[in-house]
């Protein structure tokens, strides 16, 4: 397993890589693969929120639950896939929310790499997944792993903006977010599937979102994805 993460995000996380854990999360995905169970994302993806998004410039943390099960779609970034892979669900409903919210028309692919450059951490809660079984690696030590990047982000006095859709989002970070003392804002709503979008349009999370960067005196993240 490729560590492929900036040296700002393997510095903050030196302490908890040398954990054990680790290594049975490691030693578990070889045995998968020697089981010859497609797992995605790619091995060489399945940080990218770590190197697209350095430690020192996260902004806003988005939290997805694992990642897109299906073949070519997971990337590494939560709610994000690759250009030439149909926006799924979610995603479209996304970018229905950024329209009403800011006006700005989606766009045809479902590729937010654009954001995660902005100091946007697309993070989902699980990094892997096996094909076509949602939630399949849960419990393996991943949640463990990304409860300490929050508990990290968490301990910056610098103030990040925590977008939380859904129970799943919400539930994980406010476990560590209520129990300290910090600076950061935390806008909470249902997530955007189909299942639950009736409750996540009308969050304006978008514009919110942008108003604390500016009052905080940071650059506010262009939302809009150019073709």
């Amino acid at each position: 397993m490729a560590m492929t993460m900036s040296k700002s995000w393997h510095a903050a996380l030196s302490e908890e890589l040398k954990k054990p854990y680790i290594n049975e999360i490691k030693k578990f995905l070889v045995k998968e693969n020697a089981l010859n169970q497609e797992i995605f994302p790619p091995e060489e993806e399945v940080f990218n929120a770590f190197s697209k998004t350095p430690f020192e410039k996260v902004k806003i943390v988005i939290m997805g639950q694992d990642p897109y099960h299906g073949k070519g779609q997971a990337h590494g970034l939560c709610f994000s896939v690759k250009k030439g892979i149909a926006p799924p669900p979610s995603l479209k409903n996304i970018y229905k929310e950024i329209q009403k919210d800011l006006g700005i028309t989606p766009p045809t692919h479902g590729c937010l790499e654009p954001w995660a450059s902005q100091g946007v951490l697309m993070l989902n809660a699980t990094l892997t997944v096996r094909s076509g079984q949602p939630k399949s690696h849960y419990g393996i030590g991943w949640e463990r792993f990304t409860d300490a990047v929050v508990e990290i982000l968490c301990q910056k006095e610098d103030p990040i903006v925590f977008l939380l859709w859904g129970r799943s989002a919400i539930d994980k970070a406010r476990n560590i977010l209520d129990r300290t003392s910090h600076n950061h804002v935390i806008l909470s709503c249902a997530h955007p599937s189909p299942f639950s979008a009736t409750k996540f349009f009308g969050c304006k999370h978008f514009s919110k979102s942008n108003e604390y960067l500016v009052k905080w005196k940071k650059e506010p993240v262009n939302w809009k994805l150019e073709e």
